[in-house]
């Protein structure tokens, strides 16, 4: 995944910029986020998806076809859809995760909300959803919508980060701390 400082961020950014643009402008802001998750879950449940999305050696029109039919097999349409059909056809569907975390980010600053990006060791079940972004709007008294991402490397717990906010609960950074702080007494 691209930083916030790269080149790939720009450009998903800008596409998301346009895309949330055209959603504003044809009601349908909600009805796109709701699809571009969809395509989120795709993307964190296929490693093929991911590969058709990140490879650079497939054509342009396998990509926009194979998109097209991935899109209608998941009732995926309008213009999220058409949309990844676009990427596709500019040699650009890589930006797709960076297109829908901008997107959301929009839409959420859009509602009055905060976006706060998690990681987790595994998939969130909906009730823990519900219940971390029911901790969110009583810390920050505001909605918080949720970036979810899976990283197994955190191991158990969770990474939440809230703009330049970090809040880091995972198994790995405790384990960190107590191997450095095991190297120190040593």
């Amino acid at each position: 995944m691209a930083d916030s400082s790269s080149p790939v961020s720009g450009v998903a950014e800008r596409y998301a910029t346009a895309l949330f643009e055209l959603a504003v402008e044809e009601s349908a802001t909600e009805e796109v986020e709701a699809e571009l998750d969809r395509f989120a879950e795709i993307l964190a449940e296929s490693a093929d998806f991911r590969r058709l999305v990140e490879s650079p050696v497939i054509s342009a029109d396998d990509q926009a076809r194979a998109i097209a039919a991935i899109a209608d097999k998941a009732g995926i349409t309008g213009l999220a859809a058409n949309f990844a059909g676009v990427l596709a056809g500019n040699r650009r569907l890589f930006t797709l995760p960076g297109v829908i975390r901008a997107f959301k980010r929009m839409a959420a600053e859009q509602r009055g909300e905060v976006t706060a990006e998690v990681t987790s060791a595994h998939a969130l079940s909906d009730g823990q959803k519900d219940a971390l972004k029911a901790a969110l709007k009583e810390r920050l008294g505001k909605d918080a919508s949720l970036d979810l991402k899976v990283d197994p490397a955190v191991l158990g717990g969770l990474v939440v980060k809230l703009g330049s906010q970090m809040i880091d609960t995972s198994l790995r950074t405790k384990l960190n701390m107590m191997k450095s702080r095991l190297k120190e007494a040593s």
